[in-house]
């Protein structure tokens, strides 16, 4: 089953009090909000008629966007009234998107940008002040929301083209992959996905999925060590990192599919093998719910006497559900925090 959306979302509330308070007018025309990293949610609900074009590349919550009735675009061109913006965390992201975000609202627009204390609040304001001038601000529930005056003369508009930079593809693992800021481990190979790479040994065969791929460092890995797989499809939430991950696999001389998708929904076909280093967190808590979601989709996916390497924290409590899904279970290596593990499916079911 699918995780479900969170149902409270202190910063996607804090980000409309402007607008539902009139300190901030909405657009007098449909159509006129541009709404980036957008999510569900009650607030979002309350002004659903504004028409907003929302943009969310994490599939999940583009999935909750829809399911709510919202407007869910493809990046947005063009200029808008007003951008509504829940800053993500990563410092270098945050810069491109309240870059972006500043060079999309039209003169006279007004961009509202929301993100959580403890992410980089006062970080935010501070660097959206840079780009567009004094700001607004009030705070709520731990969360703070800031705002331009409507935009003039007063944009940097060489720092919004400095920052948009930012967020641009650039060369890591000694120029062999393709990753960006706000990724998982963007600027490294994972050591978890390394050790787990380290392990896989070369009789892995037929087709595989790879379940959390990220940019395909993995994948990457699976295809250079294990000559006997077919086929092998790449399972990412993430359209950043999946893109990136087309890029870094092109010249894969095996078939590869690249599936935007939340793992936690189940998987669409069968595999042999399925390896995974799967998401335990959302923001800073942990939440190993996913992982033993990824499990419970890898489980229903695998072929009788199909294979499932996963890396995972040493804290973290899998090998209960790994045990009554898998015939064997087998830990493989603990190193540095972190175990890998084999589970293998009973043949016959």
């Amino acid at each position: 089953m699918p995780l479900a959306p969170a149902t409270d979302d202190p910063a996607l509330e804090t980000l409309f009090l402007p607008l539902a308070s009139g300190a901030v007018a909405w657009p007098s025309a449909a159509g006129g909000t541009l709404f980036l990293r957008a999510r569900a949610g009650a607030a979002l609900d309350a002004a659903q008629r504004r028409d907003l074009a929302c943009e969310q590349t994490f599939k999940p919550w583009a999935d909750a966007l829809a399911a709510s009735g919202q407007r869910v675009v493809d990046a947005q061109p063009g200029c808008f009234e007003r951008v509504l913006v829940l800053a993500p965390r990563q410092r270098m992201e945050s810069r491109a998107l309240l870059a972006r975000a500043v060079a999309q609202a039209a003169a006279g627009g007004v961009v509202l940008a929301c993100a959580a204390n403890n992410e980089g609040a006062r970080s935010m304001c501070d660097d959206l002040a840079r780009l567009a001038g004094p700001l607004h601000a009030l705070s709520k529930r731990h969360c703070r929301v800031c705002w331009t005056a409507p935009l003039g003369e007063g944009v940097d508009r060489a720092l919004i083209q400095e920052w948009q930079a930012l967020d641009a593809p650039r060369r890591i693992g000694g120029g062999r992959f393709l990753s960006r800021p706000g990724l998982f481990a963007w600027d490294r190979i994972d050591a978890a996905s390394a050790l787990l790479a380290s392990c896989l040994p070369p009789d892995l065969a037929g087709r595989c999925a790879d379940l959390g791929a990220g940019f395909g460092y993995l994948s990457s890995e699976v295809l250079s060590r294990c000559p006997g797989i077919t086929a092998l499809d790449l399972y990412e939430a993430e359209a950043r990192a999946l893109a990136l991950a087309r890029d870094n696999l092109a010249a894969s001389s095996v078939p590869v599919g690249f599936h935007w998708h939340d793992v936690t929904t189940g998987l669409p076909q069968a595999y042999d093998v399925i390896v995974s280093n799967p998401p335990f967190h959302q923001g800073r808590a942990d939440e190993p719910m996913l992982g033993l979601a990824f499990i419970a989709a890898a489980q229903a996916a695998l072929r009788p006497g199909g294979r499932f390497w996963l890396v995972a924290n040493r804290h973290l409590p899998y090998e209960a559900a790994l045990s009554k899904g898998f015939a064997q279970v087998h830990t493989v290596r603990e190193d540095a925090g972190f175990k890998v593990i084999e589970a293998i499916k009973e043949s016959g079911k």
